[in-house]
């Protein structure tokens, strides 16, 4: 009887060891870095208890949405592709449908009300118990929102599951959350009080990436230069993260003005790894839009950053992010924004036009009209596409260093990025993959350098 027991026990061990083996999850992306380094986080976890990823809909039993907050109709982006996922499997067996990040943080509950197809809600801070979540439901088929604040407990369980993403640019969150309140801003809410990690536990994973293939470490944070813990800073990471003999690049972000730090400041002087791009969003040119906005530092504050980043390195340049439209933003505050940009000359920028996010403070203000806005946005854009398309045309004839991160898609080039962060294609093979190649840039357009890997004996080096 024993034996028959125990033949029935290892039955069912294989029938679930199958079962395992079928599950598959598929993972889609919306918006920042950050949610892009937790989706990856989110897979090694889940890989625990079964999952491999599939980038093909019809064949996951179990769909992930991880959400983006920060632009107009992000709830709405995620009903739509709910609709999208109903019609793949409308004679399919429904999957298991998890929505995550900031749209699921902000509406949480709300949404299993409007949308029986979803299963499970998981917020940001809460990625560490996608697990038994997930086992949870599968147990008792009921569903499920986790929307704690609770940074601690995530970064300390996501640290004992090893980084997987192996690429040779990797992401690596350092800090969480914001305590800012830009007026306009919805990152304090979804994402909680700024939480900086334990800084040991990024030197482990940092030498983890390094040993798996990463040549490129990008630290991550809403507010990344706001990092303390235990009186380390973000230079102090920078300094040692580069002492990896692997690592060959680390850049950062995004930033906020305010803590634009002078050790900060003095990491562009000490530090040999440090790329020469700081992506340092402004918003506004106008003084009196950024008090409007609650952003806590002054057009003066941020150009003497600039003064200060161009006294100790003259090739170092800057990108940012504007918001086009804020409410009470008159003729002459635009027009103090396009006197930054053309002082600044911004070599790649982010910019959009304001649109209210439920909860801030700047969700009741009453809009300027649209089609200045529009008109606006319009004219900000060609001003700073002429700077990236400046920045480009002015490298071709010269030679640069290129980190190589893969093949193109039909394998007869390689792609890699510059210092600056702009995407370089040229005749490489795929054992330059990881590596750092000159390349003499040929042509460009605005958004790519286009080149030819040359030898030691043909130099001119930009």
């Amino acid at each position: 009887m024993k034996e028959d027991q125990f033949r029935l026990m290892q039955k069912l061990m294989k029938m679930q060891l199958n079962l395992d083996n079928n599950k598959k999850i598929y993972i889609k992306t919306f918006g920042c870095q950050m949610n892009e380094y937790d989706s990856n986080r989110i897979y090694d976890s889940v890989k625990k208890i079964g999952y491999e990823k599939t980038e093909k809909y019809e064949e996951a039993n179990c769909y992930l949405l991880n959400t983006c907050h920060i632009r107009d109709k992000a709830k709405e982006k995620v009903y739509s592709e709910i609709g999208r996922v109903k019609k793949i499997f409308r004679s399919k067996k429904k999957p298991l449908v998890i929505i995550a990040g900031c749209v699921a943080q902000a509406e949480n509950q709300e949404m299993l009300k409007r949308e029986p197809y979803i299963d499970l809600v998981i917020g940001p801070q809460a990625y560490h118990k996608i697990n038994d979540t997930i086992l949870n439901y599968t147990e008792k088929n009921k569903k499920i929102e986790e929307t704690e604040f609770d940074a601690v407990s995530k970064f300390k369980y996501l640290s004992k599951i090893k980084n997987e993403a192996g690429k040779v640019s990797s992401f690596l969150t350092i800090q969480e959350g914001c305590d800012k309140f830009c007026h306009f801003c919805v990152v304090p809410y979804t994402r909680g009080p700024e939480y900086s990690r334990p800084f040991n536990q990024i030197l482990d994973e940092a030498k983890y990436l390094a040993d798996n293939g990463a040549r490129e470490i990008i630290l991550l944070g809403q507010n990344v230069n706001a990092y303390d813990n235990e009186g380390y800073r973000l230079s102090d990471l920078i300094l040692n993260i580069e002492k990896l003999s692997e690592i060959k690049r680390v850049r950062y972000t995004t930033s906020h003005p305010k803590d634009m730090t002078e050790d900060l400041i003095e990491a562009y002087k000490t530090s040999k790894k440090l790329m020469p791009l700081v992506h340092l969003p402004v918003q506004s040119g106008s003084n009196k839009i950024l008090a409007s906005m609650n952003r806590k530092h002054s057009i003066e504050e941020y150009l003497s950053t600039f003064d200060k980043l161009k006294e100790i390195n003259p090739n170092i340049e800057f990108s940012s992010d504007f918001i086009i439209g804020y409410p009470g933003e008159e003729d002459q505050d635009f027009k103090d924004t396009i006197r930054l940009i053309e002082r600044i000359k911004f070599i790649n920028s982010y910019s959009f036009i304001f649109s209210p996010r439920p909860g801030t403070v700047a969700e009741n203000l009453e809009l300027i009209e649209k089609k200045i806005s529009i008109e606006r946005l319009e004219k900000i854009q060609n001003i700073l596409f002429e700077n990236q398309i400046r920045m480009n045309k002015s490298l071709e004839g010269k030679v640069i260093d290129v980190l190589v991160e893969n093949l193109t898609e039909d394998k007869n080039k390689a792609f890699g990025r510059s210092e600056y962060m702009t995407s370089v294609i040229f005749n490489g093979k795929k054992n330059d993959i990881g590596k750092i190649v000159q390349v003499r840039i040929k042509d460009s357009n605005r958004n790519t350098l286009f080149g030819e890997a040359i030898t030691n004996s043909d130099k001119k080096v930009a």
